[in-house]
């Protein structure tokens, strides 16, 4: 039974985590920079948690804020030049995916503040990040534990990078933060923790291991999913710690496997129809299911078997969540985005064959 695993990150999770392991900020360094949102931080309660535990240490802070959704590497490395301003021993993200992954890439600038686009996205880089505490705010990215960072370049396409440097030191994991969601961020960021487990079952680099991660992950996501109606009565606390659990099990299996051809379609609409990432990453995900039924059934039943949930009651709990998206395309523009496509490594991860023309069809069946 082979297995491939890679975990660094210390990873703490529970109430009041960061409270009450705040001695283990003191061995990072006397001064750091916070990299935030615009105001998600503050409203969950996360920022006055970190803040405290800082002062409490006797570490200097200082907020960078800048981060917006689907973040900029210009964002990302401007967060770094002023952590390098500041003299940061390290960095502290705090917020959704876009802020934590913001916060990756801001260590990594801090260390080498004179880094552009090209030399971020090249990974030569001359010093090691500085090291990178992560405090989640939603449900849905798992970034917490992944070795990965998702960007808008400048040209207006959305990147991941993949760099062992780029794991956090410290993740805490407290699902209070998480509270102050409303519905519709539930559902977007709570759907991508199922696009993260699906994918990842589908993926060429599972084992065993990812495989019990998506599992559970999955099990968690449509039970507390059903419960709430698509999430649109309000979880409760140990709902929310359910979830914010869900999307951990997803990072820790994306971290073996990567994720396939939903995940890069979804960029697609992120960029071009504004669809936030979680809804535009699950767009795809009963294409992914349905092609997988054809190609590899036994594999496929075997899935449904594990997650203890039949095809129709988990699309049934899938539509609940996920909206109707209003989205045309014509023939020109679905034949323009082909070529992102071609040869691109999620699409190679699939457990079955997929390529451009795959992506043409689904583009058509459903957007045309």
């Amino acid at each position: 039974m082979p297995i491939d695993l890679m975990m660094p990150v210390h990873l703490i999770t529970g109430a009041e985590c960061i409270g009450k392991n705040a001695k283990a900020l003191a061995g990072l360094g006397k001064r750091c920079l916070i990299v935030t949102g615009h105001s998600g931080a503050k409203r969950s309660g996360a920022l006055d948690a970190v803040t405290q535990a800082l002062d409490a240490g006797g570490i200097e802070h200082a907020v960078y804020s800048g981060i917006a959704p689907n973040p900029t590497v210009e964002s990302c490395l401007a967060a770094g030049r002023m952590a390098a301003e500041f003299g940061a021993d390290f960095v502290v993200g705090i917020g959704g995916g876009s802020a934590l992954d913001a916060a990756k890439v801001a260590g990594a600038a801090a260390a080498n503040p004179d880094m552009d686009e090209s030399g971020l996205y090249s990974r030569i880089w001359q010093n090691a990040p500085k090291p990178v505490v992560l405090v989640g705010t939603t449900s849905g990215t798992g970034s917490e534990v992944t070795q990965v960072a998702v960007l808008t370049d400048s040209s207006g396409r959305k990147h991941s990078i993949h760099d062992p440097r780029l794991y956090a030191a410290i993740s805490f994991g407290d699902a209070r933060f998480t509270m102050s969601a409303p519905p519709r961020v539930t559902a977007t960021t709570g759907i991508d923790a199922l696009a993260h487990c699906v994918e990842s079952y589908f993926s060429r680099k599972a084992d065993e291991l990812s495989r019990l991660f998506a599992v559970e992950g999955i099990r968690l996501f449509l039970k507390n999913a059903a419960e709430t109606q698509g999430f649109a009565g309000e979880p409760s606390y140990a709902r929310r710690e359910a979830l914010y659990t869900a999307s951990i099990m997803g990072g820790l299996a994306i971290n073996t496997t990567g994720t396939v051809f939903p995940h890069t379609m979804g960029y697609l609409l992120t960029e071009r129809f504004g669809i936030p990432h979680g809804f535009a990453s699950a767009a795809f995900m009963p294409a992914l299911l349905s092609g997988a039924a054809e190609h590899m059934p036994e594999y496929t039943a075997e899935f449904f078997t594990r997650i203890g949930c039949g095809q129709e009651e988990f699309m049934r709990i899938y539509a609940a969540v996920m909206p109707a998206l209003d989205i045309r395309m014509t023939r020109e523009e679905i034949t323009a985005a082909l070529p992102r496509f071609k040869g691109n490594g999620s699409f190679g991860n699939t457990a079955y064959d997929v390529d451009e023309r795959t992506a043409e069809e689904i583009l058509t069946r459903n957007f045309l």
